[in-house]
């Protein structure tokens, strides 16, 4: 099986070729995802001597995460699922953030911004994937639903904003937090690989982000 993978939902632009298990990638931060993303997917491809035509699909990380950048990936997933004649395979980014940590219960957090938050609380399954137990959601750090049982590891720019307000609201539950942690395509390409293997792969106009929100600024109200 043979699936590239993209994923630029945050400051992180990455790019991973999922070849049966083995994984070669490229990481970068920073807010040139526009320019780099192609380029990086270029030289994921070239490094094996790998053309388009002879993947099995594309995954992106369908968000949440950064409304212009969730359009860039989505975007560009499509464009190359139809010059290849493949499907997409859309993927949580953070649900990929949370499988990059190695730990059984993981709450993801990425920063939405305007004091809240993208949340969502995965557990490691028999399979050694992270599985979403209830919904992803935007929210205030406040309002985060507390888990019922203890040992999670925070992860995610959202921590990284919101520590304190979070370990506030969930006291003991959280074991640790674990700062500069990013969705990354390696984990997209991966969790990937398991839904095209399970038939959940999609024609390539349906790669569409997975915003959570609609709006992207607070609005005022009148005096």
């Amino acid at each position: 099986m043979k699936i590239l993978a993209l994923d630029t939902s945050t400051e992180a632009c990455s790019v991973a070729l999922w070849m049966d298990g083995t994984v070669g990638e490229r990481f970068e931060l920073g807010n040139q995802h526009s320019h780099r993303i192609l380029t990086m997917t270029q030289e994921v491809l070239a490094e094996v001597g790998m053309s388009l035509t002879q993947l099995d699909a594309v995954a992106f990380g369908r968000g949440p995460g950064s409304f212009t950048g969730l359009r860039i990936c989505a975007g560009v997933a499509q464009g190359l699922a139809f010059g290849a004649d493949v499907p997409v395979v859309p993927v949580s980014s953070l649900a990929a953030l949370a499988q990059g940590v190695n730990a059984p219960r993981v709450l993801a957090a990425i920063d939405a911004r305007m004091n809240q938050l993208y949340w969502g609380a995965y557990v490691r399954n028999a399979q050694g994937l992270a599985e979403l137990r209830g919904e992803e959601n935007v929210l205030a750090p406040g309002e985060v639903s507390i888990p019922a049982d203890d040992d999670w590891i925070g992860a995610g720019s959202g921590w990284d904003q919101y520590a304190a307000l979070l370990l506030e609201r969930l006291g003991n539950r959280v074991r640790e937090w674990r700062p500069d942690c990013f969705p990354n395509a390696r984990f997209v390409a991966q969790l990937g690989a398991h839904e095209f293997a399970s038939g959940r792969s999609l024609a390539p106009e349906q790669a569409l982000p997975v915003y959570l929100r609609d709006e992207v600024a607070v609005k005022r109200t009148r005096a």
